[in-house]
């Protein structure tokens, strides 16, 4: 099963969707730098907000069912905030290292205060980096993880076939990620919370309500799990899988280099 999307990849003619806007593909990756850069030092308050707090527990799941041991080598994309890697530390131990990337300098900066200010810094690096062009070798990393980051690439499927690259084999890959609510009867109060509860939030604690509405829009334009499933064996993963978490709000992905 092949993935259309609406650009060919590299093709920086075509549009793509910015929330439920249609912008130029070239175009797409500032607009996104714009939110993040605005969002940066709320972040954490936002997700917890966004969420009722429940992205914690869905990060120390995604971290604590990963195929990690120590002395491993793991590359956390999208990890701004440094809440994954901080997860991932205690599982890779002091022979291991954890690679942050992000593509926004701000949350990168934002990631690395908090991590110094708890006196948390051997073993980490931090790394500005665009998802779709990794800079490192093939088989560098023995894990790879993005949680809530994907939906904000531009090329998806590129950044995909990146993430498979850089693996070892025998290593895997793990998205977390937004997804498609399952239960019809949630869907409502879903679809109210994102739209007009989120906004109102941003508004109040940020004084960014766009940047929330686009985040809530980024969900709804991410492709559901049967999809992003299929996307991950088109760019190379085995035995792709993927688990809902509260009901689908969030799923996790993964997918192996054999």
């Amino acid at each position: 099963m092949s993935h259309s999307s609406p650009e060919k990849p590299g093709d920086k003619t075509g549009t793509t969707h910015f929330g439920f806007r249609d912008v130029p593909t070239g175009e797409k990756q500032k607009l996104v730098g714009q939110v993040f850069s605005s969002v940066a030092g709320k972040y954490d308050l936002m997700n917890d907000l966004m969420s009722l707090g429940v992205h914690r527990v869905w990060k120390r799941y995604f971290v604590g069912t990963a195929q990690v041991k120590r002395g491993d080598r793991v590359l956390d994309l999208a990890g701004g905030t440094g809440d994954i890697a901080l997860l991932l530390r205690d599982r890779v131990g002091d022979a291991g290292s954890i690679v942050l990337g992000d593509i926004n300098g701000e949350m990168l900066r934002v990631g690395r205060d908090r991590m110094t200010d708890m006196g948390k810094v051997a073993g980490f690096e931090y790394v500005q980096m665009n998802a779709e062009k990794l800079p490192f070798p093939d088989g560098s990393f023995d894990l790879v993880t993005i949680a809530f980051g994907l939906r904000n690439v531009t090329d998806k499927d590129a950044a995909l076939r990146e993430m498979h690259r850089v693996l070892k084999v025998g290593g895997q890959a793990r998205v977390l990620e937004f997804s498609e609510v399952k239960a019809d009867w949630f869907k409502p109060i879903y679809d109210f919370h994102s739209f007009k509860v989120l906004p109102q939030l941003g508004k109040l604690f940020a004084n960014d309500s766009d940047s929330y509405q686009y985040l809530a829009e980024s969900i709804r334009k991410h492709p559901p799990q049967d999809e992003l499933k299929a996307m991950m064996q088109e760019a190379g993963f085995a035995r792709c899988d993927y688990r809902n978490l509260s009901g689908g709000i969030v799923a996790i992905h993964t997918g192996y280099k054999v």
